[in-house]
């Protein structure tokens, strides 16, 4: 599983036209689900950006979204999970099908909510507009495999 998380001040998710999900300071997270993985990789991946310190304090990065009473807006992206190797159309081969992909990036997001944090969502397969500002800006880029964070 591979998720890009963003430290936001802001972020939104818009399906045709519509605000489905929103957030204020907070994390987005652009969540891929590949071929093989598996719910522990979900839940993984929850509990590590549940304790990440990534955001300031005494330090630049020391407190973690509970601490600073941020939200998160997950939004499924299994555009991460192609291939740009061969030929100028990207292969989406890696990506897991549909049904366990939907089932896996709600899995993050309820692990997410079991945590306690204030969760929003996009809409699985739909086509979304993301609108965001990037706190810092940081960015990081996590993968979960077999249920071990990599």
């Amino acid at each position: 599983m591979l998720t890009v998380i963003q430290r936001v001040s802001r972020a939104a998710v818009r399906v045709d036209g519509e605000v489905v999900g929103a957030i204020e300071r907070g994390a987005m997270l652009l969540v891929a689900v590949e071929r093989g993985d598996v719910d522990a990789d979900a839940i993984a991946t929850a509990k590590k950006i549940a304790s990440l310190r990534f955001f300031p304090g005494a330090t630049p990065m020391d407190r973690t979204l509970a601490e600073v009473g941020g939200g998160v807006l997950v939004v499924s992206q299994f555009t991460l999970a192609g291939s740009l190797r061969k030929g100028r159309r990207p292969s989406f081969e890696g990506a897991e099908l549909p049904e366990r992909a939907r089932a896996l990036y709600e899995a993050v997001a309820a692990a997410l909510r079991a945590e306690g944090l204030e969760v929003a969502t996009g809409r699985f397969a739909a086509h979304m507009e993301v609108d965001l500002v990037n706190d810092g800006p940081v960015t990081f880029l996590l993968r979960s495999v077999a249920g071990q964070v990599q």
